[in-house]
């Protein structure tokens, strides 16, 4: 069966269709996104993620003359930086970025930038040279200024991603408005995405149950709110499995949140026992992604796998700029 992978986003964004899943019974009914609110109960709290994609895309030349593709996947100062290319390059290679912007590359993984005759920081330079990194089965064809405003959440607060937290680009500021209108608690966490977010689990993390590491942070306000509620009853809905891997790897073996920031390799999995997360909002994943396995310990494989032959079969739109889900 042929999977409808969708090239651009739906417009408006709350457009998009929305398949709710039962997690334990397996029901499924039909939606618009913008139906949420509906769908929800007015004492549900919605925890978003507020990364902020950055340009991560860089092209250069060596010295030679020979094209360079760079993603940059991790800031760790203001001027290094953890990366992939393509091709690969070695320790002590130069690569111009821009008559304003080099980099030096220490080590297979790890670069830093030096500024030329600038006045711009290199996070600046970066925003105004970089390309938006859309991931490879994406064929845009949309000019840089339109897919920095598609690739990004209307919510978006913190640079750091090297890929978009998905689940987040179906939300418009007017389906914001009406459910803070409404009076649903909305909470905000950051967790910067990686592209290991695309990536099969390699049979190492399977082996040691530990994936990519990404950096989060939830602060102590977030997590006050969000114990509060959980002692209410009331359930959690995580927006996006990088939502959830922040609430996951927070919450102690009593089932509440301790503020904390760092990395994280929570590698969550059939076998899984959900210590936080009452529902989830997420996207269609790629097959046997670490993604796909998350909301497959959701609720189950079977369950998962029957509710994707129907959005295939019902000609649902799949991967980052698709369609979405409601297990709840």
């Amino acid at each position: 069966m042929k999977i409808n992978i969708a090239d651009s986003p739906a417009k408006p964004r709350d457009h998009s269709r929305l398949m709710v899943i039962g997690r334990k019974s397996g029901y499924i009914s039909h939606h618009k996104f913008y139906e949420l609110p509906k769908l929800l109960k007015p004492s549900d709290v919605l925890v978003f993620n507020n990364s902020k994609v950055i340009p991560a895309r860089l092209y250069g030349h060596k010295i030679t003359g020979g094209k360079v593709e760079i993603l940059l996947l991790r800031k760790l100062n203001s001027t290094d930086w953890e990366y992939i290319s393509h091709p690969g390059l070695k320790p002590h290679q130069v690569i111009t970025i821009s008559p304003k912007l080099k980099a030096k590359i220490i080590s297979p993984n790890k670069l830093k930038f030096s500024t030329l005759n600038s006045q711009l920081s290199t996070s600046d330079l970066i925003n105004q040279i970089g390309h938006t990194p859309l991931p490879p089965y994406i064929h845009s064809g949309q000019p840089e200024s339109v897919l920095r405003r598609q690739y990004q959440t209307v919510y978006a607060k913190d640079p750091g991603s090297a890929a978009a937290p998905t689940a987040g680009l179906h939300f418009t500021p007017h389906l914001l408005s009406q459910l803070s209108t409404l009076n649903f608690q909305l909470e905000f966490v950051t967790l910067h995405v990686g592209l290991g977010t695309f990536k099969s689990p390699t049979p190492e993390q399977l082996e040691s149950s530990h994936l990519h590491k990404e950096y989060f942070e939830l602060n102590r306000e977030t997590a006050q709110r969000l114990n509060n509620a959980k002692s209410k009853r009331r359930r959690v809905i995580a927006v996006g499995t990088t939502a959830c891997r922040v609430l996951e790897s927070c919450t102690g073996s009593d089932g509440r949140l301790t503020p904390q920031s760092g990395d994280t390799d929570i590698f969550i999995r059939p076998g899984y026992r959900f210590k936080f997360i009452d529902g989830l909002l997420t996207n269609f994943h790629l097959p046997g992604s670490s993604l796909l396995m998350l909301i497959s310990a959701f609720s189950s494989p079977k369950i998962i796998k029957s509710a994707y032959h129907t959005a295939i079969n019902l000609k649902y739109r799949f991967y980052s700029f698709g369609d979405a889900t409601l297990i709840i």
